[in-house]
């Protein structure tokens, strides 16, 4: 019988008066993260009972704007090559990836 392994992923969220986020940290021990800070988390779940994500997006009330839209591409970047390995579409991929590069395109983000 194979011994199954359990890993968790902490995440500290420290609040303001008005619950606004001050600051997160995240620790994933078998990452070799510890209490590493962050100041933006996006994470996304999936309900299979329902059909339909839940999701949990968190940033810092001083996370800079221009990093902000950085992250977002960075993001969205990800989601294509996410996408693309769970489903092998390569086509529905590369119209990500195209919208990615219009979004940085726009928004001004790629290196001169």
């Amino acid at each position: 019988m194979t011994k199954k392994h359990s890993s968790d992923i902490k995440i500290q969220v420290t609040l303001d008066e008005n619950k606004i986020p001050e600051k997160l940290n995240w620790t994933a021990q078998d990452g070799g993260v510890a209490e590493e800070e962050a100041k933006a988390i996006f994470m996304s779940f999936w309900d299979h009972k329902k059909k339909e994500s839940l999701r949990i997006d968190l940033w810092t009330k001083d996370m800079p704007l221009d990093e902000m839209k950085i992250f977002f591409h960075q993001t969205l970047s990800a989601m294509a090559d996410t996408f693309e390995r769970a489903t092998n579409d390569d086509k529905m991929s590369a119209t990500m990836r195209d919208f990615c590069d219009y979004f940085a395109e726009k928004l001004e983000l790629k290196k001169k």
